[in-house]
């Protein structure tokens, strides 16, 4: 694996996840040793934040981020994010506890990184694969994916993937103050700034598995609030005729096939399908 580039700090934000935390995190060293965990805990009540300054207490490469309740994914990832930033990380991972992403994809993630701004692990180029997901959870994320990519003209193919890797520029360029998006309506927000804001979007595949231990954290009011953001952004791109900044070098939303207004469309690569260009803290962080 070609080495990324600075310091390396993976953002895992964790409610209720005290069974998963441990074994994901291990996987995780095991997959990439010299990267560097935090650990945003929303006041857990099974536990899940004592357990991570137990770790901590254990492993020097693990932190440990204690905020005052739950308040949603958006704002969890945004104090990760703002940590990240203010200790100096080059590389920065996003990636749930539950176990659903896999830690050994993150090398691909890592490398793909040589030639893009934000990786995204996508379920949906070729190569991405799902198990154990229920038929109805397929449809509601397919659905929601083509919903976001005709509404908002973006061609990446899973913007509502929650494992991704940015670059610090892009996390110090974008005005994450602006960004009030929760539960995983988060996701396509960023990705789609990331996209107007002309940075080179790359999606690799990973192997989505379905959480073996807890419940999943998805409800009505979080795909509620996905619809009518979406459909908002969609409405003003189109009123006030938004395009994304002029690509950076290498940018544009490419699939490797034929450019078009900034955007490349069509075929696949190897290792991903598309390429695309378009502080918050709530309490103390225990190392």
């Amino acid at each position: 694996m070609a080495e990324p580039t600075g310091r390396v700090l993976v953002v895992i934000p964790t409610y209720e996840e005290r069974d998963n935390l441990g074994p994901v995190v291990s996987r995780l060293h095991a997959a990439v040793p010299e990267a560097d965990v935090l650990v945003v805990d929303d006041a857990s009540p099974d536990g899940t934040g004592e357990l991570a300054d137990e770790m901590a207490d254990a492993d020097s490469r693990v932190r440990v981020l204690h905020r005052g309740g739950k308040s949603g994914l958006g704002a969890a990832y945004l104090a990760g994010f703002a940590a990240a930033l203010e200790d100096g990380y080059q590389v920065v991972v996003e990636m749930d506890a539950d176990g659903s992403h896999p830690p050994e994809d993150l090398p691909a993630l890592l490398e793909a990184l040589a030639d893009a701004d934000v990786v995204l692990g996508s379920r949906y180029v070729r190569g991405g694969t799902i198990r154990n997901w229920p038929a109805r959870r397929q449809v509601l994320s397919r659905g929601a994916n083509l919903y976001a990519r005709l509404a908002l003209g973006v061609p990446i193919k899973d913007i509502t993937a929650g494992f991704r890797v940015f670059r610090r520029q892009v996390l110090e360029e974008l005005v994450l103050d602006e960004v009030a998006s929760q539960g995983y309506c988060f996701q396509i927000d960023m990705a789609w700034r990331a996209v107007q804001a002309g940075f080179r979007v790359r999606e690799v595949p990973i192997t989505f598995t379905e959480r073996e231990r807890g419940a999943s954290k998805m409800s009505s009011a979080i795909v509620a609030e996905a619809f009518w953001r979406v459909a908002t952004w969609g409405v003003g791109r189109l009123v006030h005729r938004t395009k994304p900044r002029s690509a950076r070098t290498g940018g544009g939303v490419t699939s490797g096939g034929v450019t078009s207004g900034g955007m490349t469309t069509g075929g696949t690569t190897t290792s991903g399908d598309t390429t695309s260009g378009g502080t918050v803290s709530d309490g103390p962080v225990r190392a």
